[in-house]
């Protein structure tokens, strides 16, 4: 009888383990393969060889990339190699990035920057945000961009326990910010096992000097994050449940979630068309892909543009698909002025004339 009960709880377990893997195939969109949709226009951006995670584009049209990201379980061109951050002007035709020399006195050893964000003070002071994983841990850098001397001056450190696993985040003052957690756990076995159980447990932290506190919760895998141009909501990518959340912004910084917006790709990071208020969504045809890497068949890249996501029926256009012989691996999107950059996870960035 004992050993009856055995087999069956062992033939229980195996089934949920069965199903628990299928499941995640599904969340990775393991099986979906793409056809390129090129656009005519396209060169790859000069300095970046190993990948830009993100791009934020300030008004006048200075691009910052965010690059040389390493994350556990993917792959990486220059593992041994700092990340840093690089800036193109989109005003002078001239498609190189250019490093940005960073303050004395900042760890660029153990540099690994991953989301970025800025924020223009009311002095017209810019100051930029970067996640970091120093030793695979999470902090976010605060500094001010210095535009004379193309530099950054390291301004502060943040390190909270409620922010064990940034991923993205969104400047909303000079100290200020909303950032998603893209795990719950900060140790690298429970993170994998929160993926494979699918719990649901990641958020979205409101930080300031004086308050930091959970905003939001229940996503499979909170990811990019983005505000409207009116700052009246915030916009959250669910990777791997394949959603854009849609979140109404309060006095308090509280958010409360007005729709969600289902699509059929594995989303990143999130950017606004400030000419329409849009939104562009750096997206994973295909994860699995990136997490088992294989040069002869290599992870590919997506963009999508969102028109009119508050209304009953929004408008989902396919800007841009690689198979990878070109761009693998897209993270991000931002547009300015009719100029598409497209960033990636480890690879190259792109530049597109729209």
């Amino acid at each position: 009888m004992g050993r009856l009960v055995g087999l069956t709880l062992l033939g229980i377990a195996l089934a949920l383990l069965g199903e628990r893997f299928l499941a995640l195939r599904n969340r990775l969109k393991a099986s979906r393969e793409v056809e390129s949709i090129d656009l005519p226009n396209c060169h790859l951006i000069k300095g970046i060889e190993t990948g830009s995670e993100d791009i934020d584009i300030l008004p006048n049209g200075l691009a910052f990339f965010s690059v040389g990201l390493k994350y556990p379980g993917f792959h990486s061109f220059a593992p041994d190699k700092p990340g840093g951050i690089l800036i193109m002007d989109l005003n002078d035709g001239n498609r190189r990035a250019l490093e940005l020399r960073i303050s004395r006195g900042f760890n660029l050893a153990s540099f690994n920057p991953h989301g970025i964000s800025t924020f223009i003070d009311s002095d017209d002071t810019v100051y930029l945000f970067v996640v970091n994983h120093p030793e695979f841990k999470s902090t976010v850098e605060i500094f001010k961009f210095e535009e004379e001397d193309n530099s950054l001056l390291h301004l502060k450190t943040i390190q909270h326990e409620l922010l064990p696993s940034v991923n993205d985040i969104i400047a909303v003052g000079p100290a200020h910010f909303y950032a998603t957690n893209d795990h719950y756990f900060s140790d690298p076995f429970l993170k994998y096992l929160e993926i494979y159980v699918n719990l649901h447990w990641t958020n979205v932290v409101y930080y300031s000097p004086n308050e930091v506190k959970v905003v939001t919760e229940g996503f499979d895998s909170a990811n990019g994050i983005s505000i409207s141009p009116d700052k009246k909501y915030v916009y959250v990518a669910d990777a791997l449940a394949h959603e854009i959340h849609v979140l109404e912004k309060h006095p308090n910084m509280n958010l409360t979630q007005l729709k969600v917006l289902k699509l059929d790709t594995v989303v990143d990071n999130l950017s606004i068309d400030p000419s329409s208020g849009d939104i562009l969504i750096g997206c994973h045809p295909n994860v699995q892909k990136l997490l088992i890497y294989d040069p002869d068949n290599p992870p590919s890249s997506e963009v999508l543009r969102i028109q009119n996501i508050l209304s009953e029926k929004p408008t989902v256009t396919t800007v841009y698909v690689n198979n990878g012989s070109v761009l693998q691996g897209s993270t991000v999107a931002s547009v300015y002025e009719r100029k598409l950059l497209i960033g990636t996870l480890f690879h190259r960035a792109l530049y597109c004339e729209l």
